[in-house]
């Protein structure tokens, strides 16, 4: 029989249609916790959904309204929030905006994800002690913030770069919560959950063509094993040491973007994704 050592806290998982998400809810739901799960194909996450015994949310995080309107079925639907792993995200060609209007790397990594953690604030600071779990990755690295230009007007958007950079967000984010939000009792982590062998990449030509080789297997982990991190770190909770702290996978501290300490990067960013959100 799977330990239970989940029992009791309901959990939200972003990006559960495929992948590393939806396994994470699995295990999750496996070991007792309460998961609702949201992405953007319904016929994706349906199976998941029944799997973890809830009803799908679905929402498209290149509309903010959509991640408006998944905040209040959520709320609507649970007291408390125990954990919120923002999970979904990926790598998209720079050249295709947003329906908001913004370039979709810069939107989906860390746009929609700042303003659905904000709107569940609430429930998350409800619970009493509650953890943000942001999947970013090691190609933060490769970002650059440039807080007079987010959405690439000024500057030439390469697809690399621009992913990089929206992964680095997670970072900043995570640590510009934990600044905002630890007196609420809310403990903020991100991880790098490793080179997972799934569906990422699937908007992008270019990384779709590496996972379509047989490169893809000695280039990538499984996707149990890329799961693996986000499900220790949910079961760890809501531990003071985690927060505002980046994972290698299992390992604290991982490398990192010197970006990702500044203060003024850890503001700025925040500040105006808080305008382009109207989050007050």
């Amino acid at each position: 029989m799977t330990e239970q050592t989940m029992a009791g806290r309901t959990v939200l998982v972003t990006g559960a249609s495929d992948g590393i998400g939806a396994e994470a809810a699995r295990v999750l739901a496996e070991r007792g916790a309460t998961v609702h799960v949201t992405g953007r194909s319904l016929d994706k996450l349906r199976p998941v959904a029944e799997a973890v015994g809830t009803e799908p949310l679905v929402a498209d995080f290149s509309r903010l309204d959509d991640v408006r309107r998944l905040a209040e079925q959520v709320a609507e639907r649970v007291g408390t929030l125990d954990v919120l792993m923002n999970n979904a995200g990926g790598t998209f060609s720079p050249s295709r905006t947003t329906a908001d209007g913004h370039e979709p790397n810069f939107q989906v990594n860390h746009l929609a994800p700042f303003l659905l953690t904000n709107l569940l604030h609430p429930k998350l600071a409800a619970a009493g002690r509650s953890l943000v779990v942001n999947t970013s990755s090691i190609a933060n690295l490769m970002g650059k913030v440039v807080l007079d230009d987010l959405d690439h007007e000024h500057r030439k958007a390469r697809e690399f770069a621009a992913y990089g950079t929206g992964k680095l967000m997670n970072i900043v984010f995570t640590r510009g919560a934990s600044d905002r939000w630890s007196g609420d009792g809310i403990v903020s982590v991100a991880v790098h959950p490793g080179p997972v062998g799934s569906s990422f990449g699937r908007d992008s030509w270019l990384v779709g063509l590496l996972y379509r080789t047989p490169l893809k297997r000695f280039a990538t982990i499984s996707v149990p094993e890329g799961a693996a991190p986000l499900v220790a770190l949910a079961e760890r909770g809501p531990d003071q040491e985690l927060d505002g702290r980046y994972f290698s996978r299992f390992t604290p501290d991982g490398r990192e973007n010197r970006q990702a300490s500044d203060r003024a990067i850890i503001d700025g960013l925040w500040e105006r994704s808080a305008a382009l959100t109207g989050i007050a």
